[in-house]
């Protein structure tokens, strides 16, 4: 592998700085540092001309844009998602690729469960209730047009079992929820389910994701899926939006067949204006542009952990490598 030493001098290029609201402090080492707001595709092989670090967050590094750029040593992707980078290219020219691991253990799983609370207490439907002059013209204390459901006694389905699925049933459980989880290894843990994926929708009454996306876990939940799943239950994803097969989610939603879903993450970001999920009304789904990691306080370890894998890298002794 392809690594510096403590001594050399480094030339930094930041593709995408501005999906990071942070402080990033500069790195303890001699280098040059350049930073563009976002970076189009065709743009890449330019910026990143004479670079041997390059920094993106989302901007795509692919097979033929890296075999131009002869310098780069390193790609320093600014989240834990590492799909938009080819793996395979990188390592076939000795290039490190490190990510950033477990910042947002907090953050994510808050939104997660910001999403569960609003759907199964129906928020956003009295909410428009009450927008819409309802309440003040009921003859009653309370509207109750909608159902509510308690979280506690329910059951989680969780996904893919890492960090951040660790911190989710920790959250489900202090909630008086049941945990359910699938993982790849098996599980001695108390208060823990383990289940198939199969047994997992068709039993559990909130199913919320926590996997990469990878070719084996693209549309792992299609429409047989989401047919298989418990009548009412909740469908929520703030893992990566390429999980779910969209198209499928939104006729099963149109169709009354699940009890709503949240998701904070589409397949393609921004999202093409025709993508079903962005015509639906319905009271019962909640989508939010890819902001459940983005709390300032996960935001601003993420751009620490940044700058940590940067020196790392060059004092020899690389971290967080994928």
């Amino acid at each position: 592998m392809n690594q510096n030493t403590s001594q050399a001098f480094e030339h930094i290029v930041f593709l995408d700085r501005d999906s990071l609201v942070a402080s990033v402090r500069a790195p303890r080492f001699a280098h040059t540092w350049r930073e563009h707001g976002a970076t189009a595709a065709h743009e890449v092989r330019e910026r990143l001309r004479g670079a041997t670090i390059a920094i993106t967050n989302k901007v795509p590094l692919r097979a033929d844009d890296l075999a131009a750029l002869p310098a780069l040593k390193m790609v320093a992707v600014a989240a834990t998602g590492t799909d938009n980078v080819d793996l395979a290219a990188c390592r076939a020219r000795g290039i490190l690729v490190a990510n950033i691991r477990n910042y947002s253990l907090v953050s994510v799983p808050e939104h997660c469960f910001s999403l569960i609370l609003a759907l199964r207490r129906n928020l956003r439907a009295y909410s428009a209730d009450v927008e819409a002059g309802r309440w003040e013209r009921s003859t009653r204390f309370c509207l109750l047009d909608h159902p509510i459901a308690d979280l506690a006694g329910s059951r989680l389905g969780i996904v893919g079992y890492g960090a951040l699925g660790r911190q989710v049933a920790h959250l489900g459980r202090a909630f008086g929820m049941q945990v359910c989880v699938t993982a790849r290894a098996p599980l001695a843990e108390a208060g823990v389910t383990q289940l198939e994926l199969a047994e997992l929708l068709r039993t559990c009454d909130v199913v919320s994701l926590h996997v990469p996306l990878t070719a084996q876990t693209r549309h792992m939940i299609g429409a047989a899926e989401l047919a298989a799943m418990k009548p009412g239950a909740l469908l929520i994803n703030t893992a990566r939006g390429g999980l779910v097969d969209e198209a499928a989610l939104a006729r099963a939603l149109q169709a009354g067949a699940l009890g709503g879903a949240g998701f904070d993450v589409l397949a393609q970001e921004p999202p093409r204006p025709d993508n079903p999920l962005l015509a639906l009304r319905l009271p019962n789904f909640i989508l939010t542009p890819h902001v459940a990691w983005a709390s300032a306080g996960a935001m601003q370890t993420l751009a620490d952990m940044l700058i940590d894998n940067l020196e790392a890298f060059v004092a020899g002794t690389p971290i967080n490598a994928v």
